[in-house]
């Protein structure tokens, strides 16, 4: 099935082709519908997501949500190109969020897809696969709007107070970071451009930095030459960061699976329990202890973590090399964990786009 037969909602084989990359351009608007539906879909090289949500005067409120970890980047940095077994696990996930997107009436979307796309010598044949073959044309971002739609996911839970906090967001291909400004007073017109004074995308992520280093058994000898090396990535951006203000309010805010399972760890969670973590304040002592607690476990004692298990055993730990060479660049007493991000920032902008965001200063994220 290559089409939504839903009024107002155009066929999936084409929604995505769209002229303007922040708003969805010349897809039909939701107003006229009596219950308007939007759906984000971000395509990543290690998780495919999707999230289904109806505006509400709060923000909106999500009705269905998808996640599965497809690995759609393994091998990639060796080859440079998507391998049969990836674009098959990916391609099955996709399948199923086309389903949901029908299922549930969805008349507005954004399907977008990210690093492993944009830099495979066959991205393009995959994306016209998925096409031809799950009916839904998938959106090749550049990293720039993937920075700024991550940093719009997440920026209500910055401190209001601060004069700038340094954001990322830890992929599986690349890590986004983002020096935000304050917020303007009186101002909710959905801009990150003005509130985002520096911002670089690293060509690394948890899977590119497991697969060069390794991820199942990390000495602190594999652990210290790991973060060494997003240093070195690092440290262009932080030499354009260093004159940026900062106040005793200055504070990281990280959005990813590396932040979130640090949060789970931090606060013994058995299973992952989002209602738990997402807004969760650390501080830089508990950080690092959870950290440390991490580094401390076996690859069998990661995978039968109710906050990691066996799909992430091997990445964890290449995830917390990223965000130590973060914290080292830019020291901070505290953390704020956001499980948002992307999507999210996708959902705010179409119902902005629509006159029917209704999040004001809110989280916009509801259950």
């Amino acid at each position: 099935m290559s089409s939504i037969d839903t009024t107002g909602a155009p066929g999936l084989a084409t929604a995505a082709a769209i002229p303007d990359r922040q708003t969805g351009g010349d897809v039909r608007s939701a107003r006229s519908a009596a219950t308007p539906t939007y759906a984000a879909l971000d395509l990543g090289t290690n998780n495919c997501r999707l999230l289904i949500a109806r505006p509400s005067r709060e923000g909106f409120r999500i009705v269905d949500a998808f996640s599965r970890i497809v690995r759609l980047g393994e091998g990639l940095g060796q080859t440079g190109r998507l391998c049969d077994a990836a674009i098959e696990r990916t391609l099955s996930a996709l399948a199923i969020c086309r389903n949901k997107i029908e299922n549930k009436g969805v008349t507005r979307f954004r399907l977008i897809a990210t690093e492993a796309c944009r830099i495979a010598h066959n991205g393009a044949e995959f994306v016209d696969r998925v096409a031809g073959e799950v009916g839904i044309e998938l959106e090749v971002v550049d990293r720039e709007t993937e920075a700024h739609l991550a940093a719009a996911g997440c920026a209500s839970l910055a401190d209001p107070r601060a004069t700038g906090i340094v954001l990322f967001d830890i992929g599986g291909g690349s890590s986004e970071i983002v020096w935000l400004g304050p917020e303007r007073q009186g101002r909710d017109d959905g801009s990150m451009r003005e509130r985002v004074r520096v911002w670089t995308s690293m060509q690394l992520g948890v899977v590119t930095l497991a697969e060069k280093f390794g991820g199942r058994d990390v000495t602190p000898q594999d652990f210290r030459a790991m973060v060494d090396f997003v240093a070195g990535q690092l440290a262009e951006f932080a030499e354009r960061a260093a004159n940026e203000q900062r106040c005793d309010r200055f504070h990281l805010l990280g959005t990813s699976g590396t932040v979130t399972t640090l949060a789970g760890v931090h606060l013994g969670l058995q299973r992952y329990e989002r209602r738990r973590i997402d807004g969760l304040w650390m501080s830089d002592e508990e950080v690092t202890d959870a950290m440390n607690r991490l580094r401390r476990m076996t690859y069998a004692d990661r995978s039968a973590n109710g906050c990691i298990g066996p799909e992430r055993a091997d990445l964890v730990l290449a995830g917390c090399a990223i965000l130590e060479a973060i914290r080292e660049a830019f020291p901070a007493n505290r953390i704020r964990i956001a499980d948002r991000g992307l999507r999210e920032g996708i959902l705010m902008q179409l119902m902005r786009a629509d006159g029917v965001w209704g999040g004001g200063h809110q989280t916009g994220y509801l259950r």
